[in-house]
């Protein structure tokens, strides 16, 4: 499929998205004006129920029409499936823009997502058609390599740069375990096929958690003190779904339900002394912990 093509799809969708609600009249002019209309013509009818099938291929949205005002709108979806298409939608309009900006390689500095090249598309298409995949992993916790564990993927999660993949794993009583894609090797998708068990949701597997790492605990309440320049970096992109903020005058305070994990803490940490953390105590003195710790790893 040409870059071409799926910029196409990216601006109906935009432009219906922008709108809310948009008349076909209303849509062909500002299409008669886009850089994909060649000199002014405009887009037949036929093909923009194409593009309108394609899109929901591939993108999973559905474009409808409202036969009693004849506009087309992007129907509603779960959050968790808009999210996954706005990110879908995101980085192919970023591909299409790189891919027209190769004169500009240069001026130009991503960040690598080395997971993403090797085993992606093969869990995906493993996910979907329900077959177990069979890979040597690199634990950072183990000194040896641990061979043949088989996993029954049941979904993936990218976070701080690196794929997760999240399933079952038949040999260690089922349970659900984890695994970083660029830590396998070796992997390839076996014949056999699994049934996933209908009781296990992948939203509320983490709902409740930050990062990849999950924790039997119950959620807690946790009460994070902001200055104010670190108030604005959590208001643009909220650490949680559940963050809610009380706004003082030289401060913030931003409250969480979240499990207490490890990644947790250590984003904590990574904001240095701009963030405070309030309550419960445990976390508190875990952060603390580390702090202690660090100062004594430089001799303070």
């Amino acid at each position: 499929m040409s870059s071409n093509l799926l910029a196409r799809y990216i601006w109906i969708v935009d432009t219906i998205r922008r709108h809310g609600r948009i008349s076909r009249a209303d849509l062909d002019a500002k299409w008669r004006l886009s850089r994909f209309s060649g000199r002014g013509e405009a887009l037949p009818r036929r093909t923009f129920y194409n593009y309108r099938q394609a899109i929901e291929e591939l993108f999973n949205i559905t474009i409808e029409c409202d036969t009693s005002t004849f506009e087309y709108y992007i129907a509603d979806s779960d959050s968790h499936s808009e999210s996954v298409s706005d990110w879908l939608l995101n980085s192919v309009a970023i591909n299409d823009m790189l891919s027209n900006s190769r004169d500009m390689a240069a001026n130009i500095f991503l960040e690598n997502v080395p997971s993403a090249r090797s085993f992606l598309g093969l869990i995906i298409e493993a996910m979907r058609g329900h077959h177990p995949v069979r890979f040597t992993y690199h634990s950072y916790t183990r000194s040896r390599p641990t061979p043949g564990v088989v996993l029954e993927p049941y979904f993936l999660k990218i976070f701080k740069q690196r794929w997760y993949a999240t399933g079952r794993v038949p040999a260690d009583g089922g349970k659900v375990k984890t695994y970083a894609l660029d830590r396998m090797t070796d992997c390839v998708a076996l014949p056999g096929k699994f049934r996933p068990d209908p009781t296990f949701d992948a939203e509320t597997y983490f709902r409740d958690s930050f990062g990849i790492v999950f924790s039997q605990n119950e959620a807690r309440r946790i009460a994070i003190k902001a200055d104010p320049l670190r108030a604005k970096y959590l208001r643009a992109l909220p650490l949680h779904h559940s963050q809610s903020e009380i706004i003082h005058d030289d401060y913030s305070i931003f409250y969480y339900k979240m499990r207490i994990t490890p990644d947790l803490v250590e984003e904590i940490l990574s904001h240095g002394p701009r963030l405070m953390v309030l309550e419960p105590p445990e976390l508190r003195a875990m952060v603390t912990t580390e702090l202690r710790a660090a100062l004594e790893a430089y001799g303070g």
